[in-house]
């Protein structure tokens, strides 16, 4: 359908494991790129992730993108026990894990010592293809996270603010507009000169193709208390016919910077000449 890569998220619901989900898809094909979005750092020790990551790139042929974040759903660690510490102890913690995975995959031995993790010697095998490392995806819609991943990440995902740790309406409305706009100005602030090296993420939580595109932004703003003109302008959501998306999209890249979007695998389909009318442009 001319997608570039396909994305899988790391959670404990009703969805395949990420990492031989990858694997599976990486070699069932030959272009297709393969990533999470994201890798949960607290799910797995860094050197044990580091390792799997690196093994993804070499057997995929060097077609990794690794996302990695702080953690957020608050459902997975009720369910599992895992701790849900503070936002903050949970961004320093990813932060420690990063420098480790970043460390591994550079090659030769890997020690560190952090207020987190302790790593004494661990030989970094095996190396992955890309050089320095796979691309890395980091994101967030809070200011400390979208910094840390503007110093950080090749690619860097402009999201909702997290802290709500599950999916409800005032989550959803970090997401507007004018929120983004903030979210942008905190990374290119972050980035400074790098700043044009990375490239800028959006996940569509809500594509929706369509003749009645009025009908839909109103009926989705009315349960968000917002205006439906604020839905249409969400980075988040997606409405209308081809021809609207094509302009919603481009508008977005120019008012934003965004021009890399993830859609759910339940419109790939119905979105499959939106891809064919953008890549590339």
């Amino acid at each position: 359908m001319g997608y570039s890569t396909l994305y899988l998220p790391d959670h404990f619901g009703d969805q395949l494991s990420p990492i031989a989900g990858l694997m599976s898809a990486a070699d069932a094909t030959t272009r297709l790129r393969v990533g999470s979005l994201v890798f949960d750092n607290d799910y797995r020790h860094p050197v044990v992730l580091a390792k799997e990551a690196a093994t993804l790139d070499l057997l995929s042929g060097g077609r990794l993108d690794f996302g990695l974040g702080a953690g957020w759903l608050a459902s997975d660690y009720e369910q599992t026990g895992i701790p849900l510490d503070p936002p903050g102890t949970r961004i320093d913690r990813m932060a420690e894990g990063l420098q480790i995975i970043k460390s591994f995959f550079a090659g030769g031995t890997v020690s560190f010592t952090g207020k987190h993790y302790t790593v004494h010697g661990v030989e970094a095998t095996p190396s992955p293809v890309q050089k320095p490392h796979p691309p890395i995806v980091l994101g967030g819609g809070g200011r400390r996270m979208l910094r840390l991943a503007a110093r950080e990440a090749d690619i860097v995902s402009v999201n909702y603010k997290l802290t709500e740790g599950r999916v409800n309406r005032a989550l959803v409305r970090t997401g507007m507009a004018e929120a983004s706009d903030e979210k942008v100005a905190w990374i290119k602030e972050a980035a400074g000169d790098r700043f044009s090296e990375i490239e800028l993420c959006a996940t569509v939580f809500v594509a929706n193709v369509t003749d009645d595109r009025d009908g839909v932004a109103a009926a989705l703003a009315s349960g968000l208390g917002a205006e439906p003109q604020e839905v249409l302008e969400m980075p988040h959501f997606l409405i209308g016919t081809i021809d609207q998306m094509v302009e919603d999209l481009q508008a977005r890249r120019e008012r934003f910077g965004i021009s890399y979007f993830v859609f759910p695998d339940t419109v790939a389909e119905s979105l499959g000449p939106l891809v064919e009318r953008l890549t590339g442009t």
